[in-house]
């Protein structure tokens, strides 16, 4: 029997992450978890079945460093890796818009460009996109910079189809994560959405029950 591909994981150190993780770990797939260098991610590397990877997550070249030390076949990448600034038209500099560009979009891009190459008969990148991608009203710049992630899922999902790739995005709204109970109003807790309820709907999408789906933005936001 041929091994079983991994996973590929970005921004796996993060709450979300590690629910993502969690999930295929129960399925018994190995996962290579990439995220930028720290205890959290060397933390998660010691679990059996996940291979942690350090890397800047929003350059190219480091990006491709990073993948040049993945030694086992491939079969689907999920790209958490992002950024969140707040602010209206006024609150946007060139330092902020240019982090976000590169944090959402370019990490998106980037390892999906890298992440290909190590295919080796098909399988399914999800990448995250946001509610506000899509409509109402949000911080001007990251949502824009995740409009733009879901635009990108869209053109890979038509340029990936003939090598049997399938790619679809998620859009989260608030996740119900330790960071954001900090500010959340206990409304707001009770309707944000589990990290374990997303990261069912990835593996779903990554998985041979999802094979009829590509090119789709999927809400992940419940009442959020």
């Amino acid at each position: 029997m041929a091994p079983v591909d991994a996973v590929i994981v970005t921004g796996a150190a993060g709450a979300l992450g590690h629910a993502v993780v969690a999930e295929f770990r129960s399925l018994g797939r190995e996962v290579v978890a990439l995220d930028r260098p720290g205890e959290r991610l060397d933390t998660l590397g010691r679990q059996e079945g996940v291979h942690a990877v350090a890397a800047d997550l929003s350059s190219r070249a480091a990006v491709q460093d990073a993948f040049t030390r993945i030694t086992v076949g491939c079969d689907a990448l999920v790209g958490l890796a992002g950024g969140f600034t707040p602010g209206a038209l006024a609150d946007v500099d060139e330092e902020t818009l240019d982090s976000l560009w590169r944090s959402n979009f370019g990490s998106a891009l980037w390892t999906a460009q890298a992440a290909v190459p190590l295919f080796r008969s098909g399988g399914a990148i999800v990448t995250v996109g946001s509610k506000t991608a899509v409509g109402g009203p949000a911080p001007v710049a990251h949502a824009t910079s995740k409009a733009a992630v879901v635009r990108l899922t869209q053109l890979l999902a038509e340029e990936l189809r003939p090598q049997r790739i399938r790619v679809n995005a998620v859009l989260p709204s608030v996740i119900d994560t330790p960071a954001n109970r900090s500010w959340m109003s206990d409304d707001l807790t009770a309707r944000a959405v589990s990290p374990a309820a997303i990261a069912k709907v990835i593996t779903f999408l990554c998985g041979p029950d999802a094979a009829p789906i590509s090119g789709a933005a999927i809400p992940v936001y419940g009442d959020a």
